[in-house]
């Protein structure tokens, strides 16, 4: 029997039951702390690399748009930059999802922030020697982007690797915590490092901390799966078998597979819905809370500042409330954003600031603990063998939500003003959701229906054989 590396499932059952009869408490009791994915080792490393990777990234991101300011003077530049580097998730997120399933997971991982490593060492060194212009800038903010589809889901499914499947929405909000901790951090030291050592200096120290990463990546061990697990997470759909019952080749793999399996999955479809209109008509608090407080309620820059500490505090609370949960649903993550979009509506009326204040946050955590819930049910629902495509249809999608959400609601604003849209809005989202939910119903209650009078008239003849 191979040794088992620390922080496998067998690993954690051992400690998880000593630990349990020590204390009096039932081994089989559900795990329900927020924490729990840290008790595996490699969980730990992989959340300390990604503080250091976040913390780099949000360095980058705080002057990227200074740079491209600086080069261009221009702020429509600025927005085609961030146009540019999004436009290859929505054209090729699938095709890099595909290429997470094909490949070894640690492998791609790490292969790709090297890559993005490297990308971000040469904008550092052509600002060094005063080289970058536009059309480069644009380039790389292309290849950043090509990168990124193959980056994201490989970094997201190798983290769930690294911990059993109930320990998922721990992991995940683990990750949020971790990724705003690493926001503040890079945003601080943006502001120092910029100061001291000028522009690229950013770029430079976002590079170190791909290679960080890379570097830690090949020493993280998956936790080892049970004969039941396995079989649980391949799911309904087997991978593909060639003809004499052997692994089908990579180019079985294809992508049409990935989106096929997403459209025929209905818990995916309403997933997608569902995240879709809240992000078209809520959730962008960037915006309209900015233009509700500096308009209707009257305050300025630090009032929208305190908003937005309040927003951060509630996602981080939303965060840990989420990585309690074991097993999520897409009812759940359709409760939960019915009710942010009716609190949405209730903070539209807000008459002060203070008012705002108060229901701003429990928006935030319910916008949290839904996205926790629902990033979870999107990477454990679909078979192993698919995760990655599936992950790529869902990157091609947000990017649309991405670009279309705030326009939309810029035109929303301007029709309705800030008030206005919030309240249309909240309302829209909570409507499409209950009409979601009530042809759900519908449309299973004759299956009952049926199963019952079947039943019914299967247990007659026993009955008249009975008397």
């Amino acid at each position: 029997m191979p040794h088992l590396p620390p922080g496998s499932s067998f690993e954690y059952f051992t400690v998880s039951s000593s630990t349990a009869v020590r204390s009096g408490t039932s081994a089989s009791a559900p795990d329900r702390s927020p924490w729990r994915s840290l008790r595996y080792r490699s969980m730990r490393w992989w959340s300390v690399a990604n503080f250091v990777s976040n913390a780099g990234t949000w360095m980058q991101l705080t002057v990227q748009n200074l740079l491209v300011l600086q080069i261009t003077g221009s702020a429509a530049a600025t927005g085609l930059s961030m146009s540019v580097q999004a436009a290859p998730g929505l054209l090729m997120g699938v095709a890099g999802g595909a290429a997470v399933d094909r490949w070894p997971r640690k492998l791609t991982a790490a292969a790709s922030q090297a890559l993005l490593g490297a990308v971000a060492f040469l904008t550092a060194f052509l600002v060094a020697v005063d080289q970058l212009n536009l059309g480069i800038l644009m380039a790389l903010a292309a290849v950043t982007g090509l990168i990124a589809t193959v980056d994201g889901p490989a970094c997201a499914l190798l983290g769930n690797d690294l911990v059993r499947t109930e320990d998922v929405p721990s992991a995940i909000g683990v990750g949020s915590l971790v990724h705003n901790a690493g926001r503040l951090a890079g945003a601080a030291l943006a502001g120092v490092t910029v100061g001291f050592l000028g522009t690229g200096a950013a770029y430079a120290a976002n590079g170190l901390s791909f290679v960080f990463v890379a570097c830690v990546i090949p020493f993280l061990r998956p936790v080892h799966k049970t004969v039941a697990q396995s079989r649980a997470e391949r799911g309904a759909v087997p991978p593909p078998r060639r003809a004499d019952g052997g692994s089908a080749p990579h180019d079985e793999m294809t992508v049409r597979q990935g989106l096929a399996f997403f459209m025929r999955r209905p818990r995916l479809v309403a997933l997608a819905g569902i995240t879709g209109i809240s992000a078209v008509f809520g959730r962008n608090y960037g915006l309209t809370l900015a233009v509700l407080v500096t308009g209707p309620l009257a305050g300025g820059a630090g009032a929208f500042g305190t908003v937005s500490t309040v927003l951060a505090v509630g996602g981080i609370v939303g965060a840990v409330l989420g990585a309690r949960l074991r097993k999520p649903s897409v009812r759940l993550v359709g409760t939960l954003a019915a009710a942010g979009a009716l609190l949405q509506v209730v903070a539209a009326l807000s008459p002060s600031l203070a008012v705002l204040l108060v229901l701003v946050l429990p928006m935030a955590v319910v916008e949290s603990v839904s996205d926790t819930a629902g990033t979870t049910v999107l990477q454990t629902d679909p078979p192993a063998h698919l995760r990655g495509r599936v992950l790529g249809v869902w990157g091609s999608i947000r990017t649309l939500w991405g670009l279309a959400g705030p326009p939309a609601l810029g035109l929303l604003m301007e029709l309705a003003g800030a008030r206005g849209a919030l309240v249309t809005g909240g309302l829209l989202i909570a409507g499409a959701i209950g009409a979601g939910c009530l042809m759900h119903r519908r449309r299973t209650a004759p299956t009952v229906v049926l199963r019952t009078e079947e039943t019914a008239v299967e247990q007659r003849p026993a009955l008249i054989t009975a008397a």
